[in-house]
């Protein structure tokens, strides 16, 4: 299906990071950055009209596929060491 990149690196502050913070397996799909930093991207334009489609049912196999081969997975997904300094949020408190 064309997805072929994986890795261990952040590619960006994305969703995961606090689940990473906390020891939990957390996953970021590397996406095609072909539309995202567009005077659409995260503003009154973002909207059903500028979906990409075939990109989007891509990515829900993907996905999919994914969290089915993680739950049968015989034994735990790997995870991330835990985080000893406090997480960047604290800071607001």
């Amino acid at each position: 299906m064309g997805a072929s990149t994986v890795t261990l690196k952040n590619t960006g502050s994305t969703d995961h990071l606090s689940f990473d913070w906390a020891g939990i397996p957390a996953f970021q799909f590397i996406q095609d950055p072909i539309d995202y930093e567009t005077r659409t991207h995260h503003s009154n334009l973002d909207d059903y009209n500028h979906l990409q489609i075939d990109d989007l049912k891509q990515a829900a196999i993907i996905i999919a596929s994914f969290v089915y081969q993680a739950s049968i997975r015989p034994e735990l997904m790997p995870r991330k060491a835990l985080v000893k300094e406090p997480f960047i949020f604290d800071n607001f408190r």
